[in-house]
């Protein structure tokens, strides 16, 4: 640790360079900033811990309810994440109604194609993450073809699209089980994201109309902006829902999200956006044209707002307003139907 005048040590010198889950910090991380609020939130992680012991060793477990919402919501300690993304994502129930299916799928025929695209994708996913070097033992990359490739042959329709190896290589770094990062990528892709990861994507074009149009309903002076400069949804935000957060926002905050995202559904990510957005108003409103408003997009995902992931948790679910599944499915249906009248299908 380095020391400071009198021997102290330098603020931020407490703060590892390599994260708790093997990515390396940038050059320009404010370990200062940081170790202030993670010692902070050192605490929270403390009296959430307590909390979530004891709910585990009760009689009633996990099962869907307003206390395990709630509990779900300030934060799943990471020693208990898997068990609760595989309990209430479904993936649990799911990998025990097929026992050996998962390790069929890898000792079955292989399509030579998508192996060659999951391969070519291998050496891309986290270079910044030590976990994924070649040089690692036990390396991940092996870990993360397997479920990949196995994945590829049981959701035909999907194959592999890019995107996918980052959600996957995030599900290998909290399961540390491949078996059940497979179970995990299946809830994901094949019912709580609805059609983003076939070959024609409709569900992530029509999740960003519908984005458009509740920034439209909620902060309005936004949407116009959007609209004069001629600025399609997809260019600002198709990352933030193709790879859920990943490499867009810190670590800890990403993890954060999905926590609600496995219990709550789909409807997580426009909140997300949505409160991104609106905390960063009168600063997107600055921009004068269309690459200002692609820089301000990516500046706002940035800074203490989301590094601070405790307090950016509770902000999501009260700056954005009310927020229901029905609204959102009410949205995906008109917002479908004029990308199908487009014929938006026919030229990805």
């Amino acid at each position: 640790m380095e020391q400071g005048e009198g021997g102290a040590p330098e603020p931020g010198a407490g703060i590892p360079r390599v994260d708790p889950y093997g990515f390396e910090r940038p050059e320009d991380f404010d370990f200062v900033s940081y170790e202030e609020f993670f010692s902070r939130y050192l605490v929270i992680l403390t009296r959430r811990a307590i909390k979530w012991s004891k709910l585990l060793k009760g009689n009633n477990g996990v099962q869907k309810s307003l206390k395990v919402k709630r509990y779900i919501r300030k934060g799943v300690p990471n020693e208990h994440r898997a068990l609760i993304w595989m309990i209430v994502s479904g993936a649990q129930a799911k990998m025990e109604q097929n026992p050996g299916y998962y390790n069929k799928l890898l000792e079955g025929e292989k399509s030579d194609t998508l192996m060659e695209a999951i391969k070519t994708d291998m050496n891309r996913t986290f270079p910044d993450n030590v976990q994924f070097r070649k040089t690692a033992d036990p390396c991940l990359q092996q870990t993360l073809y397997n479920v990949l490739v196995a994945y590829g042959h049981h959701n035909k329709t999907v194959g592999y699209c890019q995107g996918m190896n980052f959600i996957a290589g995030y599900l290998i770094l909290i399961t540390k089980n491949e078996e059940e990062s497979f179970w995990l990528l299946d809830a994901l892709i094949g019912r709580i994201l609805p059609d983003y990861y076939s070959p024609e994507m409709m569900g992530l074009k029509t999740d960003q109309e519908v984005l458009g149009e509740l920034v439209r309903k909620k902060v309005p002076a936004v949407a116009e902006l959007i609209d004069r400069h001629g600025v399609m949804w997809t260019l600002i935000v198709s990352r933030w829902f193709i790879c859920l957060f990943i490499d867009i926002l810190p670590v800890e905050t990403v993890l954060r999200i999905w926590d609600c995202l496995f219990y709550e559904g789909s409807k997580i990510i426009f909140r997300v956006a949505l409160a991104l957005i609106k905390q960063h108003q009168a600063f997107i409103l600055e921009a004068t044209n269309l690459p200002d408003v692609c820089d301000k997009f990516k500046q706002i995902t940035r800074g203490t707002f989301v590094t601070e992931c405790h307090s950016f948790m509770q902000k999501i679910f009260t700056e954005p307003g009310s927020l229901s599944m029905a609204t959102v499915n009410k949205l995906r249906e008109t917002c479908r139907a004029k990308l199908v009248a487009q014929g938006s299908t026919n030229n990805i």
